[in-house]
């Protein structure tokens, strides 16, 4: 349509939607809930908002939830390098924060690659 600008890419459902967000960090795959998720004002980062834990209504607690809700304790918005993002799912019912280790690397990690190479740089000339 003419006239019509391309808003960027902007995720943000009503309150009954959740999306579950997996990405790396320091060789561990973190799990997070958030209600809100969108294109990152910086270039090249996703942003996480209104991030979502258990209800304390039980009196089990998951030690493991427990350390990503301190570690993410007062974080009004978190950006996330794209590169670091394994899956952003959108699910119905929120399930259970979590830190697990990265299988299958050892002691091998991947090195962060740029998503664009200058313009002299082209390896095929």
């Amino acid at each position: 349509m003419k006239g019509q600008v391309n808003a960027p890419l902007s995720v943000s459902m009503a309150s009954s939607h959740i999306f579950k967000i997996m990405f790396v960090n320091q060789g561990k795959v973190y799990e997070i809930y958030a209600r809100k998720v969108s294109q990152g004002r910086l270039f090249g980062f996703i942003e996480v908002e209104e991030l979502v834990f258990g209800e304390r209504t039980t009196v089990v607690l998951d030690p493991g939830e427990e350390r990503i809700k301190s570690e993410f304790a007062g974080v009004k918005t978190t950006m996330l390098p794209m590169h670091s993002i394994l899956r952003i799912d959108e699910v119905k019912k929120q399930g259970v924060s979590k830190v697990s280790a990265l299988e299958g690397g050892g002691n091998v990690a991947q090195f962060p690659m740029g998503m664009y190479q200058p313009a002299g740089n082209d390896p095929k000339k």
